[in-house]
This record gives structure tokens, sequence and C-alpha cells, in this order.
């Protein structure tokens, strides 16, 4: 992976109440070229794209089931590979940039800190409530009117359907294989990549304007669902924006996972009836 001469640096510094000695871990951040961030931006979408349309509609030949209820399965699982896989991308460049997996590391090579207030400096703590306002906005994007899925890939029409209440009903494996899918899609995967990995990486390639090229980034990566890129655009200010301002991938984990947090208590829902 190419990167720039210029780097982020961040320190972890464990204070000790008994020693006057101080321990301090420097974990540097290298900066990608264009080149390299489009890289990475392929490694995630292609595949995503490609198993959902071409992998997901022959796998369904091969599964049970009437009413769309195949090309579901398909797709979950389908899309559950893409996500492991973007995790696996993470794992790899962060293991080759830093040399080692430990968390101390990690937490810093991937913001996975608490958020800090660029203002005051303050980490944590009453930071932390900037995610009111930002996940309300973004549950409030389902207002807006979009370009609509094909029905036969809406998840919304087909947990409202018969074929979808029917399916879900008692069937705690797929609800097990949707939790996975969900975990790796805005905790491990997506966000991972996007704010863990690539926002903190961009600034060398497009200065103050990273988190702008990430959030067109993160829209256009949706090539498996294509109808949800223009409503994805406005995410660049709920998830990428305040994961650059307060520098915590946290922020657009937090963001994100509570539309997941909403359809999963809806399939449980129909999974209890």
């Amino acid at each position: 992976m190419s990167s720039s001469p210029e780097h982020q640096t961040s320190a972890d510094v464990p204070g000790t109440a008994t020693s006057s000695q101080t321990a301090a871990t420097q974990v540097e951040i290298p900066q990608y070229s264009v080149l390299a961030v489009l890289g990475v931006w392929a490694a995630a979408a292609l595949p995503m794209g490609m198993l959902a349309w071409l992998v997901a509609p022959a796998l369904a030949d091969r599964l049970s089931g009437t009413d769309g209820v195949p090309l579901f399965k398909a797709l979950i699982l389908c899309l559950t590979a893409g996500l492991v896989w973007q995790f696996v991308i993470v794992v790899v460049l962060v293991r080759t940039e830093q040399g080692t997996l430990r968390w101390r590391t990690v937490r810093e090579a991937l913001w996975l800190t608490s958020p800090r207030s660029p203002r005051s400096g303050r980490a944590g703590g009453r930071v932390w409530l900037v995610l009111v306002p930002l996940v309300l906005l973004f549950a409030a994007e389902d207002l807006f009117p979009d370009l609509g899925a094909p029905y036969d890939r809406d998840l919304g029409a087909f947990l409202g359907s018969d074929a979808g209440q029917h399916f879900f009903s008692g069937n705690w494996t797929w609800f097990a294989v949707l939790v996975v899918l969900w975990v790796f899609n805005t905790v491990l995967g997506e966000e991972l990549l996007f704010r863990g990995l690539l926002l903190p990486r961009m600034n060398g390639a497009f200065g103050r304007a990273d988190w702008v090229a990430n959030g067109v980034l993160f829209a256009a990566y949706h090539l498996h669902i294509p109808w949800s890129i223009p409503a994805t655009l406005l995410d660049t200010f709920l998830l990428a924006y305040p994961s650059k301002r307060y520098r915590s991938a946290w922020i657009g984990i937090a963001v994100h996972s509570s539309q997941t947090l909403f359809f999963g208590a809806l399939v449980l829902a129909l999974v209890l009836r």
C-alpha cells in the first residue's frame, strides 16, 4: 500500500500512580495515495456488487423456498460473506502497516477511541451526547423519498409480506445469520473500513475535504444496493464528518448501528410470533 511522507500520529500514554516514569506508545497512521484509497474501495465494493448481482441469483436456484425466500436467503449469505471480507481487509492492512494486532495499537490505528471535542479537548463523557442529534437525523432520512428498491430485494417489503413473516416465525437460525450480517455491516465491516481504516488515512491525498471524499466513496460503494446511493450521500454529514471532527470511528459505528437495531427489533418480533 503506497503512502505519502505525511503521517498522523496519536499517543496512548498510560499513567502510573507509583512511578514518575511514563510509557508512551506512538502509533503512526500513514497517509494513502488516491490510488491506494481507490484500491481499498474497489476491494470492498466490487466483491459486494458481484455477490449481490451474480452469485446470489445463482445460489438462490439451489435453495429451498417460494415467494422470494430463496433469493432473500442467498442475499443474506452473500452479503454477509462480503462484509466479513471487508473485516479481513482491515485486519490484513493494519497488521501489515503496524506489524501487530495488539488492541492498544489497533485502537489508535483505527480511531477506536472515545470522541474528543475539538474545542475543549475533552474525551468521552458528555462528548458522547453528540450521538443524540446524529441518530435522530439519521432516522429522519427515512422520511425522504428514495429511488425504491426492486420488490424482490426490498427488506422492508419482504418483512411485511406473508412469505417473510412465515419465514421468520420461530426461525432463530436465520435470525442468528442476520445478526452476524448486521454486526459485520455496522461494526466490523463497512464502518470499520470506511471510518476506521480509510478516513484517518485520506488527509494526505484529499486535505480538508477528506471527509467529503470518504462520504462520496461510501455512497458509491453501495453497488449491491445502488438505489440507496443518493440517500447515502447524505450520510457524509452524519457519519464521515462527525467521525473526522471527533476523531473517533465509534461515532459512525454508533449512528449507523441505530438503524440496525431498529431492523433487528422488527425481525425479532417476527421470530417471537
